[in-house]
C-alpha cells in the first residue's frame, strides 16, 4: 500500500509570524500512512524547518536550481535546500512552466539535481484548458513525463512523487471531476508500468488542481490518487488538516 502524501503550496505567501501561526494551528494527530509537507517561499525554508521539527510534518521548496554551486545570481542549489532542512522540492509547477516558460528538459534536470542532492522531487505534469478542449490532453502529460523519464533513474521517481495539474484547475475554482482525475492518474500510472511494474506500484501520482475540504475525500477515494498537492486551501491549517484526513479515509 502506497502511503498518502499531501502538500501545501504556499506560492509566494507567509512571512516569519504566519509560518509560526499556522503550525501551532495545524492540529495533526500524526495521521498514519500519509506524508504531510509544507512548501513555504524558500526564503522561509529554515525557519520552518525549525519550526515543524518533531512534529512528523516536513517541509519543501518550491522550486530548484540545477547547477550544485557557481556563478548562477538568484539560484538556490538542491544541496543547499537539502542543508537547511528541506525534504521534498516542486519541480514544473504550471505556474513556472507558464511564467518562467520552463519547458520540460529543464524541469527534469531540476528532477535530478533534486535527486542528486539526495531530496523527493513532487514532479508536475499537466495540460492547459486549450490542450484539453482540442483533445490533445494524453500527449501533452506523456510528453512531460517522457522527458522526465529520460533523464532521472526510475528509483528515483520511485522515491518523489508526480503531480497531475490540470492547467486550467489551477487558482480557478474549476476542478476536474474525480472521474477525469482517475482517468489521467491511471495513465501515468500505466505508462510507468510499460517501463517497471513494480516502480509504477509504488509511486505516489497526487492531484493538484483546487483541491479543498468539500472535494477531497471524493479525489482520494479514487485507485490511483494518492494524495494532493494543494494551493489556495493550503494556506489555511483548519482547511487543510481536513484535507489531510480525508486522504486517510
Amino acid at each position: 500500500m502506497r502511503p498518502s502524501l499531501v502538500v501545501a503550496n504556499w506560492k509566494m505567501n507567509g512571512s516569519g509570524d504566519f509560518l509560526r501561526d499556522y503550525v501551532e494551528r495545524l492540529e495533526l494527530d500524526q495521521p498514519i500512512g500519509i506524508d504531510v509537507v509544507l512548501c513555504p517561499p524558500s526564503i522561509y525554508l529554515a525557519d520552518l524547518a525549525r519550526v515543524v521539527r518533531g512534529t512528523g510534518v516536513v517541509c519543501g521548496a518550491q522550486d530548484v536550481g540545477i547547477q550544485p554551486v557557481g556563478a548562477h545570481t538568484g539560484e538556490i542549489a538542491a544541496e543547499m535546500i537539502a542543508e537547511v532542512g528541506a525534504d521534498w522540492v516542486i519541480v514544473g509547477h504550471s505556474e513556472r512552466r507558464i511564467d518562467q516558460n520552463e519547458k520540460d528538459d529543464l524541469v527534469a534536470t531540476k528532477a535530478a539535481a533534486a535527486l542528486r542532492a539526495g531530496l523527493k522531487p513532487i514532479i508536475c505534469v499537466g495540460e492547459t484548458l486549450a490542450e484539453r478542449e482540442a483533445g490533445h490532453e494524453i500527449a501533452v502529460v506523456e510528453r512531460q513525463l517522457e522527458a522526465v523519464v529520460d533523464r532521472v533513474d526510475l528509483e528515483g521517481l520511485a522515491c518523489g512523487a508526480i503531480a497531475y495539474e490540470p492547467v486550467w484547475a489551477i487558482g480557478s475554482g474549476m476542478t476536474a471531476t474525480a472521474e477525469q482525475a482517475q482517468a489521467m492518474h491511471a495513465f501515468i500510472r500505466d505508462k510507468i508500468a510499460h517501463l517497471d511494474v513494480e516502480i509504477a506500484r509504488k509511486v505516489r501520482v497526487v492531484y493538484g488542481g483546487s483541491i479543498n475540504p468539500e472535494n477531497a475525500e471524493e479525489l482520494f477515494g479514487q485507485d490511483d490518487i494518492d494524495g494532493g498537492l494543494v494551493g489556495g486551501a493550503g494556506l489555511d491549517p483548519v482547511q487543510f488538516a481536513h484535507i489531510v484526513y480525508s486522504a486517510t479515509s
